[in-house]
């Protein structure tokens, strides 16, 4: 029994799947709305919104923060810059995540949207 499982693993070890989080993190950084599986979509959501409240904060304490989480000084430039100055009256829910009718050809896969609001 897996009684105190909390996080999806999508069948990958510890070091790919932050890989594939901070990636995906990167992606929606930078092109502000990406199409993934709905599970993957609902992964990233809390990593992005925390990235964001750490954004929100913009000291270089939170800007260290976040470079350790994505990994990237580009996309950390924007979050800071273009992004986090959107939602300074905004108390959180920075993301949404919308399903799509249509599934995936290979494995009939949900797939969805995540997008900043």
């Amino acid at each position: 029994m897996a009684h105190t499982t909390k996080a999806k693993t999508f069948h990958r070890e510890t070091g790919q799947r932050a890989a594939l989080i901070r990636s995906l993190a990167r992606s929606l950084v930078f092109e502000e709305r990406i199409s993934t599986t709905e599970a993957k979509a609902k992964a990233l959501r809390p990593f992005v919104e925390r990235l964001v409240t750490y954004a929100k904060t913009n000291t270089l304490a939170s800007r260290r923060l976040a470079i350790t989480r994505i990994h990237d000084k580009a996309a950390v430039k924007k979050l800071f810059d273009a992004i986090a100055p959107r939602y300074e009256s905004r108390a959180g829910g920075y993301t949404r995540v919308v399903k799509r009718t249509k599934r995936g050809l290979n494995d009939a896969r949900k797939l969805a949207y995540i997008a900043f609001v």
